[in-house]
């Protein structure tokens, strides 16, 4: 650890921050990552259930966020200190609450049900080293702008309000794409059909949209001084991870073999970013 520290501390000095406080915040970050998981890995032996990680995946950069600001007082602007906490915990508390109560009360998500199957024997080896282990690690890259936002000085200006801005309009469509679709999956009427009403009918999925424009917000935060701007990877791996990895792609892997009319609906809205949808397929809508 010695040696991690000592080798972190001369990079920070040299991009303008406070060495040795900027590298002992990373390394309890890290370990605060390393806490919420391990944590929620024993209750995942417990109950069963690996799904519980998704519960957490929020509250971990809430825990990041919390981790950083306390252990870089005396360092940063007071407002960006604020901002970065403040808008990480909104995000992570609203996302965990929401989860929890999705999945409160059902069993395995059948995401991780099929990676289980892959195990071999070793169930719980493999869950640490497929799951916990490449989410900590996203977890804490991803979090960096929040970390750094606690060190960096100056540039409360036109970037750091965009940020703000950008973070609200994730918020939204995040939070708002998540409550629709509760509501349209508690009517039993809408059983095998496709939600495309409201922020929906503009975009497949709003929340996920969200969750990337929530983080780009977080960046700009950050990025408003020097050196936040480095860490520009760290929102690209989020929204990347939500487009192409495990999220946009994995989701609608075969969502079309349990709903008849989504191609359909794959054929007139954005798979992403929300735009005006077209006009639907009449053959479709008559057959």
């Amino acid at each position: 650890m010695t040696s991690v520290w000592t080798s972190i501390a001369p990079a920070a000095e040299a991009a303008g921050l406070e060495g040795s406080a900027f590298g002992r915040t990373l390394l309890l970050t890290a370990l605060a990552v390393v806490v919420v998981l391990g944590t929620t890995f024993a209750v995942a032996v417990r109950v069963g259930k690996h799904a519980v990680i998704d519960v957490s995946w929020g509250l971990g950069f809430v825990v990041v966020a919390l981790t950083a600001f306390l252990t870089s007082g005396g360092h940063g602007d007071s407002v960006r200190r604020w901002l970065a906490l403040v808008l990480t915990a909104l995000w992570g508390l609203r996302l965990a609450a929401h989860i929890f109560t999705r999945s409160r009360g059902k069993g395995e998500d059948p995401r991780y049900e099929a990676m289980m199957k892959r195990a071999e024997g070793k169930p719980n080896v493999y869950a640490l080293l497929h799951i916990y282990l490449p989410q900590g690690v996203i977890m804490w890259f991803v979090s960096l702008p929040v970390q750094i936002a606690m060190f960096v000085d100056g540039g409360i200006g036109s970037v750091l309000w965009l940020g703000v801005v950008v973070w609200a309009i994730g918020f939204f469509f995040e939070s708002v794409g998540d409550l629709q679709l509760t509501q349209f999956r508690n009517d039993p009427s809408n059983r095998g059909t496709v939600l495309d009403t409201g922020l929906w009918r503009y975009t497949r999925h709003p929340n996920y949209f969200g969750d990337a424009s929530v983080w780009t917000g977080l960046f700009l935060v950050a990025a408003s001084a020097w050196p936040g701007v480095l860490t520009l990877l760290s929102p690209a791996v989020m929204v990347w991870n939500l487009y192409g990895g495990t999220g946009k792609k994995l989701l609608e892997k075969d969502i079309g073999d349990r709903r008849p009319n989504y191609s359909d609906y794959v054929r007139r809205t954005s798979g992403f970013f929300p735009w005006p949808p077209k006009p639907a397929d009449s053959s479709v809508q008559n057959g």
